[in-house]
């Protein structure tokens, strides 16, 4: 009898002493796993200690919190290899963007972003940040901090200074550099010290992510530029928000998009990421001659505009971008999105501005309102010049990821572009689901694993035991974008559930100021 009664005891002790704990189990779920032979399983995930420490049929054991994802997909968070992050010092809960499923952005973009990244680092560490953020050091930062606004090659010493600034940002954490050859003062340099620049950050590991020089008339020589720089530099490049802007250009994805197969074949790392999304949003300032944006001594942009003959050339600039490239030859294409100057018309077009003057829309008399915005600091603007059909086309290439470009973005404050709220439901909601462009294992893996092997992240972006718990669950059925150009300010919808780090930052649909996100900073 004895026996029988140790022997109860010591089963009933290794029972529990076996038991597992976790913080968090999701069970009943179809997990997405990009590096399986079949990417969907029915399993259940164990979270503990922010990582992912069990995947099974069935989990035996307690927990916290349980999710019962029953009928939803169980995916790793989404990586946006292409976020604008600028407000985050003051928006450091990064609702807009961790409502949409991103656990994890790359900032930095456009040759833009914060110096020296250090003390950035910092800043964000003592705020707390609702979402895994990592940086890159942009082209144009740089080289306003060495030479300015100066429309000219650097000297010898000024590119030493800045191939010095580049290795020190890289060595404080940056994944690589970023070029914005379109903007000042990027667009003042030439190849060669963009190649010159990139070698360091190649040396250190780092990629090169790009604004072409021209999306437009210039597509083309832009993508094959950025070709020369990845053989020249010997470095990993991304055609950042790649596009084909203004009707002319309407079908020249079928080049561009050869151009980088013809570079792959030669071994050469070239991969995309896109919006999905026929309009962009840049500064008004794009459709301005660059020369004319450059400041030197006393002269700078306001200053030519008060010279007539000069004014009439920028004129006839700015009317030749109109009907060529983002104005595409009707000012209804031009929307304001922020317009310190003029907020009442955040929304409205170039066209409702002219009207509003009670002037006749034409080009001509657009460039002088183009003019009035920029010498009144200018404004924010979304041009509706991008072909659907191209946007297709980019979105089913096997190294296009998904990105979206977008600002962080809180309700009410100006008239931003839907991206900032729907990126990623757009995607598997819109062209997954109702016009299956892509399948819903190809759309997961253009927002998780590639863009994480992009990123050289190793233990995230796939559900795999030893990984941070970077989890999104949506329902396929409903996963929505509502975020639309007439009103932005709209969250997706048919996304239950984000875990960042192990914690849940959106429960049943609701947001949860957590500040689970991390810095994360290339080796």
């Amino acid at each position: 009898m004895k026996r029988i009664i140790y022997l109860f005891l010591f089963l009933s002790y290794t029972k529990v002493s076996f038991s597992q704990t976790f913080d968090i189990i999701i069970k009943n779920g179809t997990l997405y796993q990009a590096s399986s032979p079949k990417p969907f399983i029915q399993a259940s995930i164990g979270v503990k200690g922010g990582k992912i420490v069990k995947i099974a049929p069935r989990i035996k054991g307690s927990a916290k919190k349980i999710i019962d994802a029953r009928g939803l997909i169980v995916s790793p968070g989404f990586i946006d290899l292409h976020a604008h992050l600028e407000p985050l010092t003051l928006d450091p809960e990064a609702k807009s963007h961790v409502m949409q499923g991103v656990t994890t952005a790359l900032g930095g973009p456009d040759g833009g972003g914060p110096l020296p990244l250090s003390d950035y680092f910092k800043e964000l560490e003592s705020l707390g940040i609702g979402l895994n953020v990592g940086y890159l050091v942009g082209h144009n930062s740089v080289r306003n901090e060495v030479m300015g606004m100066e429309n000219r090659a650097p000297t010898s010493a000024e590119l030493e200074k800045m191939k010095g600034l580049m290795a020190e940002n890289m060595k404080a954490g940056a994944f690589g550099i970023s070029t914005g050859l379109k903007y000042l003062p990027g667009s003042f340099s030439k190849v060669e010290e963009v190649i010159e620049l990139s070698k360091v950050v190649s040396n250190l590991g780092g990629i090169y992510t790009s604004h072409l020089r021209e999306e437009g008339l210039g597509l083309i020589e832009g993508v094959q530029e950025a070709i020369l720089i990845s053989r020249e530099a010997n470095i990993p490049v991304v055609l950042t928000h790649h596009k084909a802007i203004g009707i002319p250009m309407w079908g020249a994805s079928k080049l561009t998009l050869a151009l980088v197969d013809s570079a792959r074949k030669v071994n050469l790392d070239i991969m995309m990421d896109q919006y999905p999304y026929t309009a962009s949003y840049t500064n008004i300032g794009v459709l301005i001659p660059a020369w004319a944006m450059e400041k030197n001594k006393n002269i700078d942009f306001s200053s030519r505009m008060a010279d007539p003959i000069l004014r009439d050339s920028v004129r006839k600039g700015i009317m030749f971008n109109l009907l060529n490239d983002r104005g595409g030859g009707d000012l209804k294409r031009i929307q304001f999105g922020q317009f310190s100057w003029k907020p009442e018309l955040e929304g409205k077009t170039l066209y409702d501005w002219a009207i509003q003057e009670k002037l006749e829309p034409t080009m001509e008399n657009g460039a002088d309102l183009v003019i009035q915005a920029q010498l009144h600091q200018g404004a924010g603007c979304i041009f509706h010049v991008i072909s659907e059909e191209d946007v297709r086309r980019i979105m089913k290439h096997p190294m296009t990821m998904i990105a979206s470009d977008g600002r962080l973005s809180e309700p009410g404050k100006g008239h931003p572009h839907p991206r900032a709220y729907g990126t990623f439901p757009r995607i598997l909601g819109h062209y997954v689901r109702e016009e299956k462009v892509l399948t819903l294992s190809q759309a997961l893996y253009k927002m998780t694993a590639l863009p994480a092997q992009r990123m050289g992240l190793k233990d995230r972006g796939n559900l795999k035991v030893g990984n941070y718990a970077d989890i999104t669950i949506f329902n396929p059925q409903t996963i929505k974008d509502q975020s639309t150009f007439e009103n932005p300010h709209q969250y997706p919808v048919g996304i239950p559930y984000v875990l960042v780090n192990g914690r849940i930052v959106v429960d049943r649909g609701v947001y949860k100021d957590v500040r689970a996100g991390k810095i994360l900073r290339k080796p």
